[in-house]
């Protein structure tokens, strides 16, 4: 009992070590730590000869979502990761979190590696960074299981429930994607990580992990 009221439980607690680690890492490395780590687009090979962009790896589906942009991109990151992070390992278990949160991250990346390969083929090559599709996965969950919990926006300073809170987020970032506004925002990462979070939940419901019991 003790352990699902932990303020910081040990996946969570893994993750913003490692986020804040990589961070200072991109600080120390400068562009190789991007040109590395960053998630890229796929490119055909003639238009790789006349662009100097690094190439796709399959190590980036994850090794992007431990970068960020700025402090601020870190900072907000992090802390909806503590928020809601926290709370679903609690009520998940930690395997099934951290199954959650990677499947999250590497869906995300999925589709904004088709949205971003599209955009290569039109000569607009750059990198994706971020903990947002996991962290916008775990924002999905945490609606589904407390749907009536209170969370306050931040500006404009409104209570909402949890529900109307993903739903809003989810309408807003479906619309910044389709229109293009927010330029190097990746907001359909953002809805990758909803969507194959929504995904796997519903799988979850008929075939539950174990630490769901």
């Amino acid at each position: 009992m003790v352990r699902r009221y932990l303020l910081l439980p040990p996946v969570v607690r893994v993750l913003l070590i490692a986020n804040v680690a990589m961070f200072m890492l991109e600080i120390a490395g400068g562009v190789q730590v991007i040109y590395a780590l960053a998630l890229w687009p796929v490119q055909s090979p003639g238009l790789m000869m006349l662009q100097a962009a690094p190439p796709f790896e399959i190590w980036q589906l994850v090794s992007y979502s431990f970068l960020h942009g700025s402090v601020l991109h870190l900072l907000l990151n992090m802390y909806a990761l503590w928020l809601f992070g926290s709370r679903m390992e609690n009520v998940w278990g930690s395997r099934p979190f951290t199954f959650y949160y990677f499947f999250c991250v590497i869906g995300a990346a999925l589709l904004q590696l088709y949205i971003a390969s599209e955009g290569a083929l039109e000569g607009s090559i750059y990198p994706t960074v971020g903990a947002s599709g996991g962290v916008f996965g775990l924002l999905l969950g945490f609606g589904l299981t407390f749907p009536n919990e209170k969370l306050m926006l931040i500006f404009p300073p409104v209570v909402l429930s949890a529900k109307w809170f993903v739903l809003i987020f989810g309408i807003i970032e479906l619309w910044a994607g389709v229109s293009g506004t927010q330029a190097g925002v990746a907001h359909f990462a953002h809805l990758g990580g909803m969507l194959f979070g929504f995904l796997l939940l519903m799988y979850w419901r008929r075939n539950p992990p174990r630490s769901f019991g």
